[in-house]
């Protein structure tokens, strides 16, 4: 990413039908932009699914990919949420070598709120929920350890106050 490019979190409502996701990452592969990462869900409504995106670009082209999934049949409502008050989450799975470390990984646990899902002979898994920033300082404080396996969820992201992502 250069200086003019910006991380963007955009949701998208879309109709839960088949092909839809295969036509939103189309567009993006189409035109050449890349998709940072990317979150799938049905809503409450069976009818509807929501999608969570990152991607980065200048405002032209962050413009451009607005409105090409604003043009997509299915796609309902499309929100930047990149300029909205909003909360963001990431979940992300650590498999690390914990060896005799047992005091140094709490405290890592503690300091970014995870937790120890699974402790056998010397390998832990360990789960974060927050921030995708976080989850990076947190792979950083990890960087003592020998880190076997990461699993990350993509974002997903919702507006804060009263604005909600509907048809």
């Amino acid at each position: 990413m250069n200086d003019n490019e910006h991380s963007h979190t955009i949701s998208v409502l879309v109709e839960n039908e088949f092909g839809v996701l295969a036509r939103v990452s189309g567009m993006f592969a189409g035109r050449g932009f890349n998709i940072d990462a990317l979150s799938v869900a049905p809503t409450t409504d069976p009818k509807l699914s929501r999608i969570t995106l990152i991607t980065h670009g200048n405002d032209q082209i962050i413009e451009q990919i607005l409105k090409q999934l604003n043009r997509l049949v299915d796609v309902l409502k499309v929100v930047d949420l990149s300029s909205e008050e909003r909360v963001r989450r990431e979940l992300m799975l650590v498999k690390i070598r914990s060896g005799n470390h047992q005091e140094k990984i709490q405290k890592i646990l503690q300091a970014y709120s995870g937790n120890l899902l699974d402790q056998e002979k010397n390998i832990a898994i360990l789960e974060f929920v927050q921030e995708h920033d976080k989850n990076n300082e947190v792979l950083t404080q990890l960087g003592d350890f020998e880190i076997l396996e990461t699993a990350r969820s993509g974002n997903i992201a919702m507006q804060t106050g009263k604005k909600i992502l509907a048809t």
